[in-house]
């Protein structure tokens, strides 16, 4: 089965939250890779792909905010 056969696809997913606040989905059956957290979503991959583009506004890792933020704060 290749990632196109969503129609065949029965796995259900969870989303997942890795420390720079990126998102990504992993099926439930598997173990979460060290360094990624469930966030309490699961589902259908349709499902849970929405999620994540509701969620995730803000695409740029969570250490380029802080920095942008710390760069925009000296320029003050």
């Amino acid at each position: 089965m290749s990632w196109d056969d969503d129609d065949d696809d029965k796995t259900t997913y969870l989303v997942v939250i890795n420390h720079e606040e990126q998102y990504s989905i992993w099926p439930d059956y598997r173990d979460i890779p060290a360094g990624w957290t469930a966030v309490g979503k699961s589902g259908p991959k349709a499902e849970c792909l929405k999620y994540i583009d509701e969620v995730w506004t803000d695409m740029r890792p969570l250490s380029l905010r802080k920095h942008m933020e710390a760069q925009a704060s000296r320029d003050d």
